[in-house]
């Protein structure tokens, strides 16, 4: 039986928030790298076709889970009947033991009942995003998969395009991940840079403060509310 939640987990959140940055700078990227146009797929090769007239782009993928419109449902992919031990799927049975490891109900239960939270369509996106940060895969994509269903996808492919950590953009970037979700800032912060594999540490002040590649560092506060009130890049000496 389907788990009903009338709301997600902490545990849940701050997974997200780790992710949001980062994450939200990829999908943009395999936005532009994917061409518009209708797809296809191939569970049994792990292959996902999209394009048009203008161009097509096949990449290797894993299926991520499924969002049932109608029944409101979210079926992660390694619970579809038939797929349990395939390789397509073989991401998001990772997933499963993420959850379990760091007490992340939502992962670990095959299918989650949507129906008691506020907005079930965008619950389907953010289950959607965490199991793409998770899995560290380069974006998902989401296609309706007929009447009544969404079918969710990871690239699994080393063409699609990875953003570096860019001084220039990394203020935008974080200031947008931090308001996607608006639960942890902090988490947002720290994730952003554990992801780009910059080193950071917290100042006395709550500053957080980190090295980057290029040799500079990279200074985040934070207000009263712990909200980013400002985000610089400075040379190092």
């Amino acid at each position: 039986m389907a788990n009903e939640f009338t709301r997600f987990s902490d545990a849940f959140f701050l997974e997200a928030e780790r992710h949001a940055a980062w994450g939200a700078a990829q999908l943009r990227a395999l936005t532009s790298f994917l061409p518009e146009g209708s797809w296809a797929a191939d569970l049994e090769t792990c292959r996902y076709q999209q394009g048009g007239p203008q161009g097509e782009v096949e990449l290797r993928v894993g299926l991520l889970g499924s969002f049932d419109t109608d029944e409101l449902t979210w079926m992660w992919g390694w619970a579809h009947p038939g797929l349990q031990g395939t390789e397509v799927v073989a991401l998001t049975g990772a997933l499963a033991r993420y959850g379990r490891v760091y007490g992340i109900p939502e992962l670990v239960e095959p299918v989650l009942d949507l129906s008691g939270l506020a907005d079930p369509r965008h619950a389907a996106e953010l289950l959607a995003f965490v199991g793409m940060g998770v899995a560290d895969a380069p974006g998902y994509i989401g296609v309706p998969a007929g009447p009544g269903s969404q079918v969710y996808f990871l690239p699994d492919d080393p063409r699609v395009p990875r953003p570096a950590l860019d001084p220039i953009t990394l203020p935008r970037h974080l200031i947008d991940g931090a308001s996607l979700i608006g639960h942890a800032p902090r988490e947002v912060v720290t994730g952003y840079f554990d992801h780009h594999g910059a080193p950071w540490e917290t100042a006395a002040d709550g500053r957080i403060v980190a090295e980057l590649p290029d040799g500079s560092a990279a200074e985040v506060e934070f207000d009263e509310l712990g909200r980013i009130a400002g985000v610089r890049a400075t040379a190092r000496p």
